[in-house]
């Protein structure tokens, strides 16, 4: 089944340095791009991550130090990567939990905007999770009846994750063919920053989703006690999570003017 599109989408994945959103890198990404028309384009970038590439990451995806040595570090490809994305709804395979957190952090490193109020995010992974709860091999060969021989490398995994999605839509009726009604569908809890720290309610207000705040509003939070923004701008999140909590102050400031 083709997709209904009423604007672009990316399907993307990205091979890292390891799974920390806020200190790995991008040693390779992938981008393939499906227009409204039809028309699809295939993008592939090595990247030098400007960190050494652990043993550990280099067997998962296959790609060490030297392979990257002489490639563009991130902040050389971003406006590039940017431009073919920033017209795009954005989807992959663990995407939202992921490749677009790290992703958002490695465009603001580069002092690229990063925006997704705009845009919808398609998960294929917690499609398939909600419908089977199976690895991304195991949905290639349930959906598509195909073996994943070169899993893990970006092109195959994003190619992949493409043809699952369509065929998620041929096999189970109740999906329906929108990008909205698949990003909501794809999405578990509605987060405001990517990484989860900052969630809405069933108000629409954003909560902390951790620590002795849980569960309170970010809001009011800030207003009881003004030293714990700069907590977190000075702690370990990622600089995505800093950049909503400043938002949201600058909201409430605002407001309060």
């Amino acid at each position: 089944m083709d997709l209904q599109l009423t604007r672009p989408i990316c399907f993307f994945d990205l091979e890292t340095t390891g799974v920390n959103v806020t200190n790995d890198r991008i040693v390779e990404i992938c981008v393939h791009k499906v227009h409204p028309d039809g028309k699809e384009e295939t993008h592939t970038w090595r990247v030098n991550p400007t960190i050494p590439i652990p043993a550990g990451a280099s067997a998962v995806h296959g790609i060490y130090d030297a392979d990257v040595a002489d490639k563009p570090i991130f902040a050389d490809l971003a406006a590039e990567v940017n431009g073919l994305i920033q017209d795009s709804d954005l989807a992959g395979y663990n995407s939202n939990k992921f490749d677009i957190p790290l992703l958002a952090e490695e465009f603001l490193r580069a002092g690229i905007e990063f925006d997704m109020s705009k845009r919808r995010a398609v998960d294929v992974q917690n499609i398939f999770h909600r419908m089977e709860q199976r690895t991304l091999t195991a949905a290639y060969k349930f959906y598509c009846g195909k073996s994943l021989d070169d899993a893990h490398s970006a092109e195959a995994d994003v190619l992949a994750t493409y043809e699952v999605l369509k065929s998620q839509l041929d096999r189970y009726q109740e999906l329906e063919n929108d990008m909205s009604f698949l990003a909501e569908f794809s999405n578990r809890q509605k987060v405001a920053d990517f990484a989860g720290f900052i969630a809405y309610n069933g108000q629409g207000q954003e909560i902390f989703t951790f620590g002795k705040y849980r569960g309170q509003t970010v809001e009011s939070v800030l207003q009881e006690n003004p030293g714990y923004y700069s907590w977190i701008q000075n702690a370990d999140f990622p600089l995505y999570t800093k950049q909503v909590l400043t938002k949201i102050r600058l909201k409430s400031f605002n407001k309060g003017a």
